[in-house]
């Protein structure tokens, strides 16, 4: 059952962020209007926190809503641009970030799909360690690129293939693009970071049901939304 519930969730999600931006692009939502908050927006869409803070997360890295600290989240100004707050160096790494990105997707993906059935259950214990370790990091608003990286290093070394763990240690800390990334308002974004610590959860619950297709499939998306978020900074 966990599982069933872990392959719908991108797709709750998914409505989510179209039905809020049915919404704001209908003027139903005008700029300056303040969202309903977490609780009332599970009630209205019959969901989970998670899928709730996961679609927040993804309006925001598009640029459709922003916080405001106290009081709660707003409709932005439509078209407004992330990349204005970006610093020249992060600015002139987008282009290598998203060739990592798809590197990254290419490796990854096929990674998860030969951990799903090859990882032992020892190898199993050290991903879902590194994913707690992600998640208590997160709660307690700590830097979570090192955290991320193990998780995705320990699927890596759970295919018993040393030459996926050599293509991670290639990037070492940085292939997790945020750490590149540090004035980018997702960076430290609690709501942004959980739903990161959702998709790890998704990974690894595919992992541990020896489910290589699950496993492949919540990877690709895992890195798919990475891949589009910064796609979004080099317009």
């Amino acid at each position: 059952m966990e599982q069933v519930v872990s392959r719908r969730r991108p797709r709750l999600a998914q409505s989510v962020i179209d039905e809020m931006r049915r919404r704001i692009d209908s003027g139903a939502l005008p700029v300056g209007a303040q969202l309903p908050t977490e609780p009332q927006l599970e009630i209205q869409f019959g969901v989970s926190r998670t899928v709730v803070r996961e679609a927040i997360a993804e309006l925001r890295a598009a640029g459709f809503v922003t916080p405001i600290q106290g009081k709660g989240i707003f409709v932005a100004e439509q078209g407004r641009q992330v990349l204005i707050d970006l610093t020249p160096g992060e600015i002139q790494s987008i282009p290598q970030t998203l060739e990592m990105l798809e590197f990254r997707m290419a490796v990854e993906t096929e990674a998860a799909a030969i951990a799903a059935y090859r990882r032992s259950a020892e190898q199993e214990n050290v991903i879902r360690t590194a994913h707690m370790e992600m998640d208590r990091r997160v709660a307690q608003s700590e830097p979570t690129a090192e955290a991320d990286f193990a998780f995705h290093t320990a699927i890596g070394a759970a295919t018993n293939n040393r030459y996926f763990v050599d293509a991670l240690n290639r990037f070492g800390p940085r292939a997790i693009p945020r750490s590149q990334f540090p004035t980018l308002p997702s960076a430290n974004d609690a709501a942004y970071l959980a739903g990161v610590v959702a998709e790890h959860e998704r990974i690894l619950n595919a992992i541990s049901d020896q489910d290589p297709e699950a496993a492949r499939a919540a990877m690709r998306e895992h890195l798919l939304g990475s891949q589009k978020r910064y796609r979004r900074l080099a317009r």
